[in-house]
């Protein structure tokens, strides 16, 4: 593998460390066993035994490590990457490796609030929280300087983008299904996960999900937009009004004529079509006014 390539994670085989703990243990014991001998007898020989013991048992026990769930060691030896060991529990290796831990437990970033400006160009308000773990252990400690860091900024950087791809809300000039930021957060929100996934390849991250956590427009154009966004339901609203009151009105008038209740020229008609047009579309309690004389009176 040369410099420039990518270094991925190589798996580490670590020896039992319950194993190599009652291995030395009984090495020390042994070592004081021989060392009173030795002074018993005074005999050099075994002074040096005892010595040998003692170093053969520290050389045991200095190896030890333990491992938590979902926890790692990256180990090197002067430097070099030797691989990265997942088992749980006591575990021995190499005493001159260096054994970094690092967790692969599931990891919250909670994105601060950004102001960015969305397809539109209007400021908005937006935040994310980011669930993540390290995929690739040897990815994200030697291809980059600080992993967490990394995905602080690249998420910040990521939310940034995705905003100015998505309009904050419906208007008239996109298109009848396009996607917007507060209609369609589920779609906003896979898209935000693939893009954080496409950014923290490089540190050997995985992004487990992705939610925006707050969303609005920005203070200085708040208020124009809430007034806005009511004008658009105040048209709706009355566009549903007509609609229903003309279906109405063309109701009464044809079950008049089907019955033969009452003839009607074109005339009554529209006098009798504005008068039920001003009740049912109008805001306001309407007052009945008896008229006594006739239309044409």
């Amino acid at each position: 593998m040369n410099g420039a390539a990518t270094r991925r994670e190589k798996a580490f085989s670590s020896t039992n460390g319950y194993l190599a703990a009652a291995a030395g243990v009984v090495l020390l014991l042994a070592a004081v066993y021989v060392f009173r001998s030795g002074m018993d007898v005074g005999n050099m020989v075994t002074l040096f035994a005892a010595v040998v013991l003692v170093l053969a048992g520290a050389f045991c026990l200095a190896g030890l490590f333990m491992l938590q769930p979902n926890e790692s060691a990256i180990l090197t030896l002067f430097g070099k990457y030797i691989g990265t060991d997942r088992s749980e529990g006591l575990r021995w290796a190499f005493p001159l490796y260096v054994k970094r831990r690092l967790s692969l437990r599931a990891r919250n970033f909670n994105a601060p609030t950004l102001k960015v400006n969305d397809k539109r160009g209007n400021p908005v308000e937006i935040s994310a929280a980011i669930v993540w773990r390290v995929r690739d252990t040897a990815q994200a400690v030697f291809e980059v300087d600080d992993f967490e860091r990394y995905v602080a900024i690249q998420a910040e950087a990521a939310l940034r983008h995705l905003a100015s791809q998505y309009a904050y809300d419906e208007g008239e000039d996109l298109s009848a299904n396009e996607t917007t930021l507060r209609g369609g957060m589920d779609v906003v929100a896979d898209a935000l996960k693939c893009e954080l996934q496409a950014r923290f390849e490089a540190a050997g991250v995985e992004v487990v999900d992705a939610k925006l956590t707050h969303l609005a427009y920005a203070a200085e154009i708040a208020q124009v937009m809430l007034r806005r966004q009511q004008a658009e339901a105040i048209i709706s609203a009355r566009a549903k009004i007509v609609h229903g009151a003309v279906s109405m009105v063309e109701a009464a008038l044809k079950g008049l004529s089907e019955r033969g209740i009452v003839e009607l020229d074109d005339e009554r008609k529209a006098a009798m079509v504005s008068n039920l047009l001003v009740v049912l579309c109008s805001d306001k309690e309407t007052q009945p006014i008896i008229n006594t004389g006739t239309l044409y009176n």
